[in-house]
């Protein structure tokens, strides 16, 4: 499915909608990003953390018989696995590896690929040394280059050699896409993040609605795949996108987040009608 981007609605503005959706619903199935979304975007990736308003609300989500949550980031399983604790499925990798029911899958072609990637991040990190502060991740299955404390001129230089080292070791086997102030390599086969939620989304009891909450390039297929029977949100500034509703910051996703763990789960249909629900009425994701 593809859709014409469009800048996001405010979720304050668009609640009424939002309760419609939920009210045909039964079971939520609650996606989200990590970077940007339940933790602060921060120069140094390995320091991110969900804020402890996200990671009490998304623990909470988790145990509510009615919600399936699922994380879906950029990161490798196991790193992100690490860093907060609750969902009940795990996709990393742009969803490439996916952990749930005690077993992990990965796609058999990254899989394949895994040995150029890891070429391709060693030769990187020799070619890109001399620019300061450019940082290669290697994921196993994907690639990083970070570029957030790179000096702005030094960038074009590194989108150039990333795409030469690519194209040279990887040729049409490898790709690279942009991000927020990253690069990502990765193999060359048709499967993002929205395919995961896809997948995930097929597995989940009929009348469940699903809501993705991401901030990134990449969680733009993974709007489209909840769009527009379920909920897209997108986090950041007024930026044309697949989502349908947007909030601002970490902050306002911990306030969504409790919102839907409260007034939220009274909409669905096994725990009120319409009629009943009208004594919780939905509260405006608060600023922090």
């Amino acid at each position: 499915m593809t859709g014409t981007a469009s800048v996001p609605s405010p979720l304050e503005e668009a609640l009424p909608l939002v309760r419609t959706t939920l009210e045909s619903a039964s079971q939520l199935l609650v996606c989200l990003d990590f970077d940007g979304t339940l933790a602060p975007i921060v120069a140094e990736p390995d320091a991110a953390t969900p804020t402890p308003a996200n990671q009490s609300a998304v623990a909470s989500l988790a145990s509510e018989a009615s919600v399936t949550t699922a994380i879906v980031s950029g990161r490798a399983l196991t790193d992100v696995r690490e860093r907060i604790d609750g969902p009940t499925i795990y996709a990393g990798n742009h969803g490439l590896e996916l952990e749930r029911n005690e077993s992990v899958a990965v796609h058999p072609i990254a899989r394949k690929r895994a040995t150029t990637i890891d070429h391709v991040c060693s030769t990187l990190e020799t070619v890109l040394e001399p620019i300061p502060n450019a940082r290669i991740e290697n994921k196993r299955l994907t690639g990083t280059v970070h570029v957030r404390a790179v000096p702005d001129a030094a960038r074009p230089a590194i989108a150039r050699l990333t795409q030469s080292v690519v194209d040279r070791i990887g040729g049409d086997a490898l790709t690279v896409s942009d991000g927020k102030r990253i690069l990502e390599i990765g193999p060359s086969v048709p499967w993002g993040k929205g395919n995961a939620v896809e997948l995930i989304e097929s597995t989940c009891p009929p009348a469940t609605v699903p809501i993705y909450i991401g901030d990134d390039v990449t969680d733009e297929s993974a709007f489209q795949a909840v769009e527009p029977d379920g909920i897209g949100i997108r986090v950041g500034d007024e930026q044309p996108s697949q989502a349908s509703y947007r909030v601002d910051s970490p902050a306002d996703v911990a306030a969504l987040l409790e919102w839907l763990g409260s007034a939220g789960l009274s909409i669905l249909e096994d725990d009120a009608t319409p009629s009943q629900s009208g004594a919780r009425e939905p509260v405006t994701p608060r600023k922090r």
